[in-house]
């Protein structure tokens, strides 16, 4: 499997409350859908259910990634259903204060030794993505 980490990303909330908002994927369609379009377009095109993101790619299509995992408050893992390839997005979840939490995502991957220089960059941009879109939706 190949890792990819997210730029760690902190959010000022306690771990608790913040593994609680994330673990509530429905919540995040409603933030989602309250956020200016601009951001929202930077985000890409992202539906959530109680259980699962589901994310279209221009490249790819549709990939579901249903949660197979809740640790509280530090840790979420969700795993792709429709994917080729085993895929999991771990989202880790770090308590800096108590009203301070960083945020760090990782995609695990598996990727052919021969195509890890093609997908690599793109695999990492998403993961980035990933952080961006926990510091838009919760750092509010």
């Amino acid at each position: 499997m190949s890792k990819y980490s997210g730029k760690p990303v902190v959010i000022e909330r306690p771990a608790e409350e913040l593994f609680n908002r994330i673990s509530n994927l429905e919540s995040f369609q409603e933030r989602l859908d309250a956020i200016p379009a601009e951001a929202r377009a930077q985000l890409g095109d992202l539906r959530f259910t109680a259980d699962s993101i589901v994310i279209t790619a221009p490249a790819v299509g549709e990939m579901t990634f249903n949660v197979t995992e809740r640790v509280s408050p530090s840790r979420m893992v969700l795993q792709a259903a429709n994917s080729p390839v085993p895929f999991a997005i771990n989202i880790n979840l770090k308590p800096l204060s108590e009203n301070s939490t960083e945020v760090a995502t990782v995609l695990d991957v598996e990727i052919p030794a021969m195509l890890r220089p093609m997908i690599g960059g793109k695999m990492q941009e998403a993961a980035d993505k990933f952080s961006e879109m926990f510091s838009t939706l919760f750092a509010s």
